[in-house]
Formats: structure tokens, C-alpha cells, sequence
């Protein structure tokens, strides 16, 4: 089964990981479709319609994103708020479009998993900080499944932690 990849990175071109996991998804188009959204959308211009449909063409969609602020980049912010409507998302009998889908979040996150503890440097678990994208895809019926979590960038952005990172991020989505 085909699997969405939906990226989200304001500055892919200067990325590390997330350009690199492109790099290596756009090699199995049989498998994955990535979807770039500041690629799709350089003036932030959502095509709802064609978003809609994209999210119903597959079961299995995937949030490709570096943790942001402790969120997401501002564009997929606002992609929830445009594409996840009142009757096609949730709310009516006609809506729920992407419930039963397989959905999960695949981050990249600056520091060392340690300091996403409670005795960390941020005080809160991975798990903690998502919990706003699980209670938004539970809202939508979707079939929300734990992220994938890449650690450590700023503690090492060598050649091979980096393609250490390719293996487990492909093994993740297709165990989805």
C-alpha cells in the first residue's frame, strides 16, 4: 500500500535530515508520494480541494516535519486549519473523509532524547508535546499511530548519523 508523505519544512534546501529522507523516499515512488508543502505552496496559498483529495487517495499519510518551536512549522498549522473542514473532515454525515486512515507524525527534534524528559531541558516528553496532533487526528476519526522520533542534531550532524536515520525513518512507515 502506497504511503503519503506529506513534508513540511520551511527551508528544505538547507536541511540535514528531512532533505535527506526525501532524497531517499523519491527513490521508491512505488512505494511513497511526497507531498512538499512549501514546495506546493511557496505564497502559503492552500488548494483545499486538491489537499482533500490528495488525503482521500491514501490510507497510510505521514507529517514529515523538524519540531518547531515545540510544534509543527507554521504552514502545517495552518494546512489543519484549511483542509480539516466542518463536513469533510469531522461534523456531519458526509464528513470523517479521513477516518480508519493510518496517520502518524515523523520529527526531527534538535537535541538528545534526554532532554525531552521530565528531568530534561524542556520538561516534557516527546509524547506530551504531540499530544495536541493525536487529539486533532482522534477529533478527524483518523487512526493515529505513536511518531517517529529522530534525536540529536545538534549534538551530531555527521554523514553517518545522519544515514543511520535513513534505514529507521523507511522501516517506521512501512510497518505502518
Amino acid at each position: 500500500m502506497k504511503t503519503l508523505i506529506i513534508a513540511v519544512h520551511p527551508h528544505m534546501e538547507n536541511s540535514l535530515i528531512n532533505k535527506r529522507w526525501i532524497e531517499e523516499l523519491n527513490k521508491y515512488p512505488e512505494k511513497y508520494t511526497v507531498h512538499q508543502l512549501y514546495e506546493a505552496y511557496p505564497d502559503e496559498k492552500i488548494e483545499v480541494e486538491k489537499e482533500q483529495e490528495l488525503i482521500e487517495s491514501y490510507d497510510n499519510i505521514i507529517f514529515q516535519f523538524p519540531f518547531y518551536w515545540f510544534s509543527s512549522p507554521p504552514l502545517l498549522k495552518k494546512w489543519f486549519d484549511e483542509v480539516l473542514l466542518y463536513g469533510w473532515a469531522y461534523g456531519s454525515k458526509s464528513g470523517y473523509k479521513a477516518g480508519g486512515k493510518k496517520i502518524s507524525l515523523a520529527i526531527t527534534a534538535g537535541i538528545d532524547e534526554e532532554g525531552y524528559s521530565k528531568s530534561g531541558k524542556y520538561k516534557y516528553t516527546m509524547e506530551e508535546l504531540t499530544r495536541p496532533f493525536e487529539l486533532t487526528f482522534d477529533y478527524i476519526k483518523a487512526d493515529y499511530k505513536p511518531p517517529f522520533v529522530y534525536y540529536g542534531i545538534e549534538t551530531d550532524s555527521s554523514e553517518e548519523w545522519i544515514e543511520k536515520s535513513v534505514p529507521e525513518y523507511l522501516n517506521f512507515i512501512d510497518a505502518l
